[in-house]
């Protein structure tokens, strides 16, 4: 009953999910030129042949796929692929990054007419939707058009879990028809079962096999000839109600280590310009990546709104905090930090990679702390080079051993693939 007062409702709210994406370009969290492929509308042709039809949220969860992409690429000559996420950072990446034979849209929003336009051009062989992208209206029109969906790299939150129990009708009505259910870890896989997926199983989580952040070899060089030996933080996907205390952190940290530089990387890069004014206010000297402010050695705090450059931030800091972990956001990927040997803190809410913090903290890669540790934390990691090599060789081995989900993930999709789209070319 629940779910089907969610699509008559999502049925008939057109005009106002079409207002509010007008609003979204307005403020930049939509793409200008291609805000309609959010209704559904295709922004390419469909290419002939099998069309393996791969569904994530945003930006880390499309970059742990790109091995994925490229074995199933290599082993069918004929097979194309179309990725689909939700955000402008995760477009931007995809562009870049996707192989020949592969292409990117923005994924609709999730409205009965939106995801029916969107099948009916595109008529994919296979849809396999990532981590927790487990929307309604996708999935029923999904069946209504027989196409086999897969969750892969699946994630089930204890607190989702608590919510979905209550409603056991309705989960099993969304997940019960699902042709297989890779699962992050066994709490995952066991959470997915219970709520009705049938072929759950355990292949571990696809973000350990993604490839290290890039970093431009140039805008690396000329950071670092800019930093020289200054000690270095970095505050990585912010949010709003935690960069308070990391300004506040810089201050008091400051009083101890006057050369000290704290980047500061906001999650949503249009935060730049209230975030360098809010440093400014506390009195601190600041310098803005995207207004191509130059980093010199008065300046205090860098915020670093910019796009896909995490990499070329970790490769300079000498430790990083993982952003929406201070609040109640869930925080961010640490393997992104761990693949290039950064020493990692980690706040008290961090439970959108509670299974990967809690083993980064065992290997001795990451510090667990409350709100008002930061201070300490970043004092012992700043001015200790023993503590800080020792947990970035932790952190550097612990990210290489875990690198093998991609493997397990592929192999238990084998069959799935041979069925959908032909068995692999001859030698491939």
């Amino acid at each position: 009953m629940l779910l089907d007062l969610y699509r008559g409702a999502t049925s008939l709210g057109g005009p106002l999910i079409e207002a509010q994406l007008r609003r979204r370009v307005e403020r930049g969290k939509e793409d200008r030129l291609r805000w309609r492929e959010r209704l559904g509308a295709a922004g390419l042709e469909r290419p002939l042949g099998p069309l393996l039809w791969l569904h994530a949220a945003s930006l880390g969860e499309s970059r742990s796929l790109l091995p994925l992409i490229e074995t199933v690429l290599a082993e069918r000559a004929a097979l194309q692929v179309l990725v689909t996420t939700g955000t402008v950072t995760s477009a931007a990446l995809m562009g870049e990054a996707l192989p020949a034979r592969a292409r990117h849209q923005f994924a609709p929003v999730d409205r009965p007419q939106a995801w029916r336009t969107f099948l009916t051009h595109w008529r994919p062989s296979l849809g396999l939707l990532v981590e927790s992208e487990l929307w309604p209206n996708l999935i029923f029109e999904a069946r209504a058009r027989r196409l086999p969906l897969a969750l892969i790299n699946g994630r089930m939150s204890a607190r989702s879990y608590r919510r979905w129990s209550r409603l056991p009708a309705s989960a099993a009505r969304l997940l019960g028809d699902l042709a297989l259910c890779l699962a992050q870890s066994d709490a995952d896989r066991d959470r997915l079962a219970a709520l009705g997926a049938r072929q759950a199983a355990t292949a571990g989580n696809l973000k350990y096999a993604a490839p290290p952040l890039p970093a431009d070899p140039a805008a690396l060089a000329t950071l670092r000839a800019a930093v020289a030996e200054r000690p270095v933080w970095l505050a990585a996907s912010s949010h709003p109600g935690e960069e308070a205390v990391i300004l506040d952190t810089h201050r008091r940290l400051a009083a101890r280590l006057p050369d000290l530089l704290t980047v500061v990387a906001p999650r949503d890069p249009a935060r730049g310009d209230p975030l360098a004014e809010a440093s400014r206010n506390l009195g601190l000297v600041v310098a803005q990546r995207s207004h191509g402010a130059r980093l010199d050695a008065g300046c205090g705090v860098y915020v670093a709104d910019s796009l896909g450059e995490l990499g070329l931030f970790y490769r300079l800091a000498r430790a990083a905090l993982m952003g929406g972990s201070l609040v109640p956001h869930g925080g961010h990927n640490p393997l992104e930090p761990a693949r290039l040997g950064c020493p990692i803190v980690l706040g008290p809410h961090g439970w959108n990679f509670a299974e990967i913090g809690a083993r980064l903290v065992q290997a001795g890669a990451a510090l667990r702390i409350g709100r008002a540790e930061l201070l300490p934390a970043l004092r012992a990691l700043l001015s200790d080079r023993a503590l800080r090599d020792r947990m970035a060789a932790a952190a550097t081995a612990f990210a290489e051993a875990a690198s093998h989900a991609g493997l397990e993930t592929h192999a238990r999709l084998a069959p799935l693939l041979a069925r959908l789209l032909g068995p692999p070319d001859a030698g491939a």
